[in-house]
């Protein structure tokens, strides 16, 4: 079948739709936003060939894979199993980072264990060679005479099982003594182990004391160790508990310094036998930082520069107050003007000096105890470890910083991992490169004799992945950079890469706008990718707005006409062409010319107000000074991974939070900031998605929920009732539904098949109790208003204004079609965005707020677009600041002024290479923003 039929699709907003699709071709699915477009390919396409594949598979393995719903539809024939590829974060984990999401650390690991040159961190210019048995003697006799020692050789390390085989062959071998995690046992009378738990067995070859005359013995001792335990060796001191370890493979002929048998799993920071101890392999450490601790350093301590311990807290004051008499100091002395090392004394602790502390009893009594004083951090440390309460906890983590572990300088790795070399590197430096750099590194390797061969193919398979990432527009990325900070476009793009890597065919792709947070220029390569997806026999279907990869498909189908209840149906499928000459289309009349965003007639210049931020050096910017104008709309633009996310969102936004709010949130590092006097408010937009939960709604989420309760409580049948506002939620007990518990549907768990929801058959689907639905404002009850559109909603409450502002910011994101009540797991990417958005947009601005919003235009047609440029552009004229991150060129045409961040991403960025008007951006020759912007204005 050379084609997908579909017949009578209703999932969602679906209004029956019949349509076919091409197999093994690139096909588009465009439309405005809430139109319908997710709904075909993610819940009814993807939805079915998942569902199909799984169905396949035995019973047994169907209960632990998670299902999806079966998608309403009459027919659906020529489907392939189904991969999604979503924008979603690929993982919350700390430890998951761009190597091992992409696989490409495990390859790296393999290589080093391989291949690496082990070096010994004190004497690095040695790379560690195999001890012979006369070294390990002549190491062992240079100790001091008649030290005991033990010698043992580690036939067992971190293994789990209760070890019985091997214990009664140690014992038929003539063994006595083994030791078993650190523990010295004798063979006759051995406890059992636990057979869950990691173990690790050290058979003790011999015990002496270090004499001359024993070389032989010595010798022989370690012979016999090397023999048992693969060419390894351990001297105990007994007395103390010191190692020598010895390898008959890796040892510094300096300082005897010993490496055990390279293996994979030394080059895993999730690994106990790579992760640094210190960090645990995280690269981080949390510590109390002083400068939060001390928040009002101005103050004395008595006045409360240290919030807890002045006079309101009359325990920790008392003991302050010790202190400063120990000491001979004024506690109303400002804690700055202390001498230094007072205040180290205060924060740190007295070491152990003991200190007369006097303390007033519960009865009043006055106590006198002697004992060394434990430091303010050093209790805080205590209390934040040995807390059981949450909030407390969470008190503390406010005095808390994150700085880059000392040990292992933020590599994660342990000191024998991060000196082991391949080319004269180590593995952290290759970690720390951007891809483009680091295929460079591999490709221009050159490996010789047996190392060579071990190395080819896994050099191939990691330059070959590189490469993947490197052709969706990744090559700005490090292997290290911590996978919970990628956006939602860089993650599926990295997904994206690892399956043209796995070369798998026959499969149908489904991708949500993969060009997401990419730069015009490196759209191309993107939209090369897909067609090497679709080259190697796959179906590719891709939810896309962008103009390029519309008129680079195989196959267009447009959703519309409008969106939600005004959408769902089919307006326009064909090829490209057969799109543009199609009428009823948006989408064909903005591609063919027909509609455009118009550029503005004039545009508003910079005043005398501008906000100066000057050297800015976080991440891979090079000191970078902002100049940005107060009171414009203003474009931040650049290819991706050129630091505009570094430079708005990590240093500037922070920088003003903590201005306008005293946010805890750290700044990236800055010079020295002037102008934030002329703002008094900051609301930043990111692109953290709203809670998707089934309880979520847009009411609920945008605070309309709250007045809307109110409302209801405030009517005479309520008040006379003794019904609150608390009644009409249902969220908590009272007025909501309980078989159902407020969800309006029963979860019925089908095991091996997709679990169902049902309507509740006590309060039919609505999730009230029958009294609450007996409440009506305006002839309406609770549960009428929340299946009301927001258009609908508009109009019954048009005359109450705290409800009615809130409502109009959802209308003119283009959001007027949404239910109320709507689950937040049916919106859309784009619709959940405007939600957040409407949210920020309808708290009232002063004329002096500034707006940071992070590439708004995620998930939106041209048409959006333009409803969103005329709400931002009416906050400019009230005399607010907008700042926008952004790629499309139909924002940054409409700005009044642009700053362009490059010239390239990574290393090669970090600088501003244009600023001005879009006219004058577009004519600078540095920078590729310039190119493309000229372009959009010509047109």
């Amino acid at each position: 079948m050379d084609e997908i039929r579909i017949r009578g699709a209703r999932t969602h907003n679906l209004k029956n739709v019949s349509l076919d699709l091409p197999r093994n071709r690139l096909t588009v699915i465009t439309g405005l936003s809430g139109s319908g477009k997710s709904s075909l390919a993610f819940d009814t396409l993807y939805a079915e060939g998942q569902r199909r594949y799984v169905e396949s598979l035995s019973a047994y393995a169907r209960q632990f894979l998670q299902l999806m719903e079966k998608p309403d539809v009459d027919l659906i024939e020529g489907l392939s199993p189904a991969i999604s590829i979503e924008q979603k974060a690929t993982s919350h984990n700390p430890r998951s980072t761009v190597g091992t999401v992409t696989e490409i650390h495990d390859y790296l690991r393999l290589l080093y264990a391989r291949a690496g040159t082990p070096h010994c961190p004190d004497h690095p210019e040695h790379a560690l060679e195999a001890q012979s048995v006369a070294q390990m003697v002549d190491h062992v006799l240079a100790l001091p005479e008649d030290t005991r020692l033990m010698i043992v050789a580690p036939v067992v390390a971190g293994r789990k099982g209760e070890q019985h085989d091997l214990f009664a062959e140690l014992r038929a071998q003539g063994f006595v003594r083994v030791r078993v995690d650190g523990e010295l046992h004798e063979l006759d009378s051995m406890p059992a182990l636990e057979k869950g738990r990691r173990h690790t067995v050290e058979v003790v070859i011999d015990r002496f004391k270090v004499r001359a005359d024993l070389r032989s013995r010595i010798a022989e001792s370690f012979e016999t160790a090397l023999t048992h335990a693969d060419g390894r060796a351990i001297a105990v001191e007994m007395d103390g508990g010191r190692e020598h370890l010895f390898s008959a493979r890796y040892a510094c002929p300096v300082c005897s310094f010993a490496l055990a048998e390279l293996e994979p799993r030394l080059f895993s920071f999730n690994n106990p036998a790579g992760a640094c101890p210190q960090c645990d392999g995280l690269g981080h450490v949390d510590f109390f930082d002083p400068a939060r601790v001390v928040a009002h350093p101005e103050l004395s301590l008595a006045a409360g520069a240290i919030r807890g311990w002045d006079r309101r807290n009359q325990f920790y004051f008392q003991m302050l107050a010790s202190l400063a008499a120990h000491y001979g100091f004024d506690i109303d002395t400002p804690f700055a003007g202390l001498d230094a090392r007072l205040r180290e004394i205060i924060l740190y602790g007295s070491g152990r000096e003991s200190i007369a502390f006097r303390y007033l009893s519960d009865n009043g009594r006055l106590v006198s105890k002697s004992h060394p004083f434990e430091g303010i951090i050093p209790n805080l440390e205590r209390r934040y470890r040995e807390t059981d309460s949450q909030a407390v906890r969470e008190e503390l983590v406010k005095l808390r910083a994150s700085q880059p572990c000392p040990a292992c300088a933020g590599t994660r790795l342990r000191t024998e991992a991060r000196h082991v070399l391949i080319g004269g590197r180590p593995l952290p430096a290759l970690n720390r490169m951007p891809l483009g750099e680091c295929r460079a590194f591999f490709n221009a390797l050159r490996l010789s004799g047996q190392r060579a061969q071990v190395a080819d193919k896994i050099v191939k398979e990691i330059a070959d992945r590189l490469s993947f990432l490197i052709n969706v527009g990744l090559d700005y990325l490090s292997l290290d950079r911590s996978a919970d900070t990628l956006s939602g476009g860089e993650a599926q793009r990295i997904r994206l890469a690892s399956q043209i890597g796995s070369g798998l065919t026959g499969v149908m792709y489904v991708l949500d706008e993969p060009s997401i947070g990419l730069h015009q220029r490196d759209n191309d390569r993107l939209l090369a990718t897909l067609a090497q997806l679709r080259d190697l026999g796959n179906t590719v279907i891709v939810v896309e707005h962008d103009e390029d990869a519309i008129r680079n498909a195989d196959y267009v189908v447009d959703m519309g006409p409008g969106a939600g209840v005004h959408g769902g149906a089919v307006v326009a499928c064909g090829t490209p062409a057969e799109l543009l000459a199609a009428s009823g289309s948006l989408t064909a009349d903005y591609l063919a010319g027909r509609r455009r965003i118009p550029i503005p007639a004039r545009r508003t210049a910079p005043g005398e107000h501008w906000l100066h931020l000057r050297g800015c050096t976080g991440n891979n910017l090079r000191a970078t000074d902002l100049a940005l104008p107060v009171g414009l709309f203003t474009c931040v633009t650049g290819v991706s991974g050129s630091g505009k996310s570094t430079l708005i969102n990590d240093t500037l936004a922070a920088l003003a939070a903590r201005h306008l709010y005293g946010s805890n949130v750290e700044p990236a590092p800055y010079g020295e900031v002037t102008g934030l006097e002329h703002f008094d408010k900051i609301i930043d937009v990111d692109q953290s998605p709203i809670g998707r939960t089934p309880r979520s709604n847009p009411a609920t989420y945008t605070g309309l929920m709250t007045p809307i309760r109110e409302l209801f409580a405030g009517v005479p049948e309520a008040r006379a009732r003794g019904y609150g506002a608390g009644r009409f939620s249902f969220n908590v007990k009272g007025g909501r539904c309980e078989a159902c518990q407020g969800d309006g549907l029963i979860k019925v768990e089908m095991h091996f098949l997709p679990d169902m929801y049902v309507p509740c058959d006590v309060c039919h689907g609505k999730r009230y109790n029958r009294e609450t639905l007996e409440i009506r404002y305006k002839g309406r009850n609770i549960f009428e208003v929340l299946e009301m559109t927001v258009e609908q909603a508009l109009d019954f409450f048009g005359a109450v204004p705290t409800v009615a502002r809130k409502l109009q910011t959802l209308v003119d994101v283009g959001l007027g079609y949404i239910h109320l009540g709507q689950s937040a797991t049916t919106l859309s990417g784009g619709e959940a965005q405007r939600v957040k958005l409407a949210l920020e947009l309808s708290k009232r601005d002063t004329g002096r707020t500034l707006y940071i919003l992070d590439e708004p235009t995620t998930g939106l047609h041209f048409h959006d677009i333009e409803l969103l440029l005329g709400v931002l552009h009416r906050l400019r004229d009230q005399r607010n600041t907008i700042v926008v991150i952004e790629h499309n060129l139909d924002v940054i045409k409409t700005a009044d002024w642009v700053i362009d961040l490059g010239p390239e991403g990574g290393n090669g960025g970090g600088t501003i290479v244009a600023t001005g008007t879009p006219e004058e951006v577009a004519a600078c020759a540095r920078g590729h923003t310039a190119h493309y912007l000229a372009r959009a204005l010509r047109s």
